[in-house]
């Protein structure tokens, strides 16, 4: 099964940033649904069934290690000519540190990818369809600022293949309380 660690942003902050997206949406670009929209800690990809309850064991402990932090979805980037996605602003010391340790659990369990690229919270809003200028995209964005919300707890998200012009489906496996104090 492909997993994934996560924070899932509050209700009310994807509902606000769907409404600004929705002035943006086109069919030039695959755009994501907003109830699958995450911000991703660690990417696990294939995992054996046998592995899930120690990674969700290990998850569970590094998340007790970490306090629970305030979260804004603000602003847009993009990652080369493919990903266009909306930032995530909040304390950064503490989401690198988070997405360090779900990573640590992972490697611990015998799972997940090595990834030396830093760190950069974000939600991934739409990929490209082929050759597409994001640009556009970044600037009606860039000055979006949602509501502040509380990242209280990381995720253990299973990926299902979508069908033919779907993207995929995530199904939680496991909603880890972020209970460790600043």
């Amino acid at each position: 099964m492909r997993l994934f660690a996560a924070i899932e942003p509050a209700p009310e902050a994807l509902a606000h940033l769907d409404a600004v997206v929705a002035g943006v949406r086109d069919d030039v670009l695959r755009w994501a649904h907003p109830a699958g929209w995450h911000l991703t800690l660690a990417f696990y990809g294939e995992v054996a069934e046998e592995k899930l309850p120690e990674l969700t064991e290990r998850l569970g402990r590094a998340a007790r290690r970490h306090p629970a932090t305030r979260a804004r979805l603000a602003g847009a980037g993009r990652f080369g000519t493919s990903v266009l996605w909306a930032g995530v602003d909040g304390d950064g010391v503490a989401l690198r540190g988070l997405a360090g340790s779900a990573r640590a659990a992972g490697r611990r369990t015998g799972v997940g990818h090595e990834d030396t690229q830093r760190f950069r919270p974000h939600v991934t809003l739409a990929r490209a369809r082929g050759a597409a200028d994001l640009r556009l995209y970044v600037e009606r964005l860039t000055g979006y600022e949602g509501p502040e919300w509380t990242a209280g707890a990381v995720t253990l998200l299973r990926s299902h293949p979508g069908g033919p012009g779907r993207g995929p489906r995530y199904e939680p496996l496991a909603t880890l309380p972020l209970t460790g104090t600043s």
